[in-house]
């Protein structure tokens, strides 16, 4: 396993569509494997997708288990070719990205999703998520479509801060 290079903004890579996974074989298992490596070594941490490191395929993985206070809370997921397939609510809050390391911002998202993926194996899943958890698989999948959490801010003028250093 190694710890791969996180792209930053403005990186032209950060904004290119990523192609569906039709291969479900070990050099995805391997590659997943450096991915999770990947996002561990990231300070808080809670999710990155493939687009992130340099490939442009339908990758994430998500693990918002540390975090307190879940109102849903799946543990580890691998998430290949995610699609939200419902959606319920909407809340404004607080998002960091590993490619944006300096900032943070205020984004609409959706309170609670329903979404289809398959695991690094090609088992089909099916998930219902809630509050954080929702907003950190929205996050990462808008990753997979080109987008940063800069391109959702509720505003750019009043609702992107400076990161306060990690300790």
């Amino acid at each position: 396993m190694a710890v791969l290079e996180i792209l930053a903004y403005p990186d032209p890579r950060l904004t290119q569509e990523s192609q569906p996974v039709t291969e479900f074989d070990s050099a995805l298992r391997a590659f997943v494997a450096d991915l999770e490596e990947t996002m561990r070594a990231g300070p808080g941490a809670v999710g990155i997708a493939a687009p992130q490191v340099g490939r442009v395929q339908r990758i994430v993985i998500i693990d918002c288990s540390g975090k307190k206070n879940l109102v849903s809370d799946h543990g580890r997921m691998v998430l290949i070719n995610p699609e939200i397939t419902e959606w319920e609510g909407y809340a404004v809050g607080r998002e960091g990205c590993l490619s944006v390391p300096d900032f943070t911002g205020n984004v609409i998202r959706a309170e609670r999703i329903m979404l289809e993926a398959c695991n690094e194996y090609g088992e089909p899943l099916q998930f219902k998520f809630e509050g954080y958890e929702a907003r950190a698989v929205q996050h990462e999948i808008d990753h997979l479509d080109g987008l940063l959490f800069l391109d959702r801010l509720v505003s750019r003028r009043n609702d992107l801060f400076k990161r306060k250093p990690y300790k």
